[in-house]
């Protein structure tokens, strides 16, 4: 959870304008121009679930506050389904900015408030790297394995499968090889302004 205090006010931060310049570059989207209309997290599926709606994550931003934003289980949460791009007003990439901010908070090595998180993070990329594609009962089984859950949502996972929305069997892509590919050639995001922002 966010260790910030909704009743007190945010403080502008004095991060250099190279970080926010980096996440514009690697996100290929200028969120400086959101309008806090709030469009993206009234229409969000997963808003429920997050400590901050995805416009105040880019608030964050816009002040400066960038080790909070990425401290946030928000970032985590965010499913990339594009439906709050979709409602943006300025075409803002939020999905993107949130991916950013994910492979920022790794590499700054910043506090992430459900370490959890990345082990399913990790399962769902290897489930792309194997099939192309994601086998959701695999991903849920080796999570599982790892973190011990045993019967804490057993109950949706009986009603998915008799809705067919588990696959017992993954299904792979034709060109599984070429997504292998992709996986190998992958770099890590080279952040360019200097000394890699150590303050975080």
């Amino acid at each position: 959870m966010s260790n910030h205090d909704p009743h007190q006010p945010i403080v502008l931060g004095d991060e250099p304008e190279g970080i926010r310049r980096d996440l514009q570059q690697h996100s290929k989207t200028n969120f400086m121009r959101c309008l806090q209309c709030r469009a993206c997290s009234s229409g969000c599926p997963v808003y429920f679930a997050m400590d901050l709606g995805p416009n105040r994550i880019i608030r964050l931003l816009q002040l400066g506050q960038f080790e909070q934003a990425m401290q946030n289980s928000t970032i985590w949460i965010c499913v990339g389904c594009d439906t709050c791009s979709s409602n943006c007003p300025m075409a803002i990439d939020i999905p993107a900015v949130m991916d950013v901010l994910r492979q920022y908070a790794l590499d700054m090595n910043a506090s992430i408030p459900t370490p959890d998180i990345i082990g399913l993070h990790n399962e769902i990329l290897a489930s792309i790297e194997r099939y192309g594609r994601t086998h959701k009962l695999e991903i849920m089984l080796r999570y599982k394995v790892k973190n011990k859950p045993w019967f804490e949502d057993m109950d949706i996972g009986i009603k998915m499968l008799s809705k067919r929305k588990l696959h017992l069997f993954p299904s792979k892509v034709k060109t599984t090889e070429d997504i292998r590919e992709i996986f190998r050639t992958a770099k890590p995001i080279s952040w360019p302004s200097e000394k890699r922002h150590e303050h975080i």
